[in-house]
């Protein structure tokens, strides 16, 4: 694995913090292409991806520091070393979905349409993000003979950050299908939060990183509070329009 990619100069350029920026330019450009189709300008559409990047990183730090108090307690100045790794989906989710509505409202844009836009581009955004993982060394699997070796870990581990790129692949391809064919609005944002939450809840078995409650991990938790808030919403969609 490679957590450091280079040096320019003096800055050390880490693969995580790499392979996050890439993954948010790769989204926001292809995001603002396709805006002009529901009516939105690409200035607002990078607008709004500034500060929704920004709530969504706050957010996913936050839960990940939430669930490692002991250790950023302890290191405090480690929250702020965002090219290490630690950011949580669900956290990252919940902050990013935060800013989006507070832009949509502030600036009078329609939400569902613009959610149901953008999916596909988060999956996408996802899966180019865990390559960063991979390389990190961060999100690890258990310990496989098959697996694949970790020098940060001096140990074969499954892994689990590259199945979980290729599952958001999918997903991105699935979701595009879905845009092309005629469909209630937030249908595709709905379906992402169910196809994501359905693998993320699978792979954490495979994962090594987490400590478990009564068999599940809290990550796996809240995948299953996605999943049935997703239903609810699908079908309050479904039954709206």
């Amino acid at each position: 694995m490679h957590p450091l990619i280079a040096h320019i100069g003096h800055f050390p350029v880490y693969s995580y913090g790499f392979l996050l920026a890439v993954a948010i330019l790769t989204s926001s450009y292809l995001l603002a292409r396709d805006a002009a189709r529901i009516g939105i300008a690409r200035d607002v559409i990078y607008d709004l991806v500034f500060w929704v990047v920004i709530s969504g990183i706050c957010g996913a730090r936050l839960f990940y520091v939430g669930l490692n108090l002991e250790f950023f307690m302890a290191q405090p100045l480690e929250i702020l070393m965002l090219q290490k790794g630690g950011l949580a989906w669900q956290g990252s989710f919940a902050g990013g979905l935060a800013g989006t509505i507070i832009f949509t409202r502030k600036h009078g844009l329609a939400l569902w349409p613009l959610l149901d836009t953008a999916a596909p581009y988060i999956a996408l955004g996802h899966a180019i993000g865990r390559i960063g993982c991979l390389l990190n060394g961060c999100c690890y699997g258990k310990a496989a003979a098959w697996g694949l070796y970790f020098p940060v870990w001096e140990e074969r581990l499954i892994p689990t950050q590259l199945f979980m790129s290729l599952a958001q692949l999918f997903i991105f391809f699935l979701l595009r299908l879905f845009q092309r064919r005629e469909g209630f609005q937030g249908r595709v944002f709905v379906l992402y939060l169910l196809f994501s939450s359905i693998e993320r809840f699978g792979i954490e078995f495979f994962r090594a990183d987490h400590e478990l409650y009564f068999g599940l991990s809290i990550f796996q938790y809240v995948c299953v509070s996605i999943f049935f808030i997703a239903l609810a919403i699908y079908a309050r969609l479904k039954n709206k329009y």
